[in-house]
């Protein structure tokens, strides 16, 4: 399997163990045979919805994700031109970023999100 990268959703059910995960998600994070990244826009995203209350996560994101051996995504000025020219299937701009590096690294994204899933791109669940 290619490398993955972990929507948001699903990095937050992984650290809180959470059974909305699937089982084949959590053993493929689990396994260590795969490279599963993180984006920096997951974090962005994350930190964003627990300023405004709506989410709950970790009191450092970041050290968490490191301590589990997730690999950070750097955003790049490519990843950005993509996600900006990606056909509007999908609204949120966090999640279109994560479509732009998946398709720009070659990950598959671990994600239950069905349109993100219309792009055409590797998905797991």
């Amino acid at each position: 399997m290619t490398p993955a990268l972990a929507d948001t959703h699903a990095l937050l059910w992984w650290l809180a163990d959470d059974p909305r995960l699937s089982n084949r998600a959590r053993d493929v994070i689990a396994g260590g045979e795969v490279a599963v990244h993180f984006s920096v826009a997951s974090v962005w995203e994350a930190e964003i919805k627990a300023a405004s209350g709506r989410l709950t996560i970790p009191d450092d994101l970041v050290d968490a994700l490191d301590a589990d051996r997730f690999i950070e995504l750097a955003i790049s000025s490519r990843h950005a031109r993509e996600a900006a020219r990606l056909p509007a299937l999908h609204r949120d701009p966090f999640d279109r970023m994560l479509v732009a590096q998946s398709r720009l690294e070659g990950l598959t994204v671990i994600t239950r999100d069905p349109k993100i899933v219309a792009y055409g791109i590797p998905v797991l669940w």
